[in-house]
This record gives structure tokens, C-alpha cells and sequence, in this order.
């Protein structure tokens, strides 16, 4: 190999080198520039508020059952009370709510007594019934209630991931 071809392999191998180098700084870009978009997208993740959701008619609707939330896996506290409306519709309604955030989070009634029963409330046997996804963590919230839905059986409120089978927060309902 003469001194030309020396010279060529040495010109390869920097430019080799210098497209390395700008590979690099492109990952270390957009690495940074996903990174700025993450923490600029994080408040407003961090809190979802519901805390206007508000009753039709609440003058005419009847309270049936109330119970106070306790904290299970993630602090939890509100009231969650059912009320029968004057068109005879059952409506769940969770008022001073506040509980933590989480992937896949529902509202469902559940056939257990005591809110405190976790070893029957996790077993894949016990009744539930769908509310809804959970509209915020943060705030006074309504929910139908399915029609037909027994409440002398369902009186538990559960505030539940369905991901990680975890009980977020839990009310026993009482007669009002």
C-alpha cells in the first residue's frame, strides 16, 4: 500500500469517525429533548381534578346509603353516597375525594360487608359491579348506578387498579 492509499484509509477512518460522533450527539439530542418534554407534561399528569362534577336535581334526590373512605394501598379519603333520583335512577356520588393516580383505575361496588375484608375482596370469586373508569383523583364525581343492581348486596365502594388487582381505597356503605 503506497502513501496514496495510506492517505485514503486514514481520510475514511476520520470521516468514519466524525459520523460516529454526530450519531452520538443526534441520540444525546433527542434523548434530552424527550426528556425536557417529559418533565414539562408531568404537571399536568400529576393531578387529574374532577371538582365540579356536579348533581342534576340534587334538591329531589334521596339519599339512600354513605359510607367514608379508608385507605388501603394508597392514601385515600372522601365520602361516597348513593342516591336515588326523582326519575328513580341510582347515582354514586363521590364527594371531597382525593386519592393517588394510577394506570387503569375503576370505580365498582363490591359484595363484600366490611371494606377492611381484603382477603375476600381480591379473590377473583367476589361480585363486583362496573362503575367506571375512575374520572379523576381529585374532586366531587357521579357515577350510574346499573339499574337492577342490588344494594342490600353490594355495599362496598371500591376505588380499584385493575392492573395490579389493587384496592386503592375502600367504603362500607350505611344506611343514611
Amino acid at each position: 500500500m503506497g502513501a496514496t492509499g495510506r492517505a485514503l484509509r486514514k481520510l475514511r477512518l476520520k470521516k468514519s469517525k466524525e459520523k460516529e460522533e454526530m450519531i452520538r450527539m443526534a441520540k444525546v439530542g433527542a434523548a434530552a429533548a424527550l426528556l425536557v418534554a417529559g418533565i414539562a407534561v408531568l404537571p399536568a399528569m400529576a393531578q387529574d381534578s374532577m371538582k365540579h362534577d356536579g348533581m342534576m336535581n340534587q334538591e329531589k334526590a334521596k339519599t339512600l346509603l354513605t359510607g367514608k373512605f379508608h385507605t388501603k394501598v394508597h392514601p385515600t379519603e372522601g365520602r361516597a353516597t348513593v342516591y336515588r333520583q326523582a326519575d328513580g335512577k341510582l347515582l354514586l356520588r363521590l364527594t371531597g375525594f382525593k386519592t393517588s393516580n394510577g394506570p387503569d383505575v375503576h370505580v365498582i361496588l363490591v359484595s363484600v360487608e366490611n371494606a377492611s375484608d381484603d382477603a375476600n375482596f381480591l379473590k377473583g370469586n367476589t361480585e363486583r359491579v362496573e362503575l367506571g373508569k375512575l374520572k379523576g383523583n381529585e374532586g366531587d364525581q357521579n357515577y350510574e348506578i346499573p339499574a337492577g343492581t342490588d344494594l342490600s348486596k353490594f355495599r362496598t365502594v371500591s376505588i380499584y387498579c385493575e392492573r395490579f388487582n389493587a384496592n386503592f381505597g375502600a367504603a362500607s356503605l350505611e344506611k343514611f
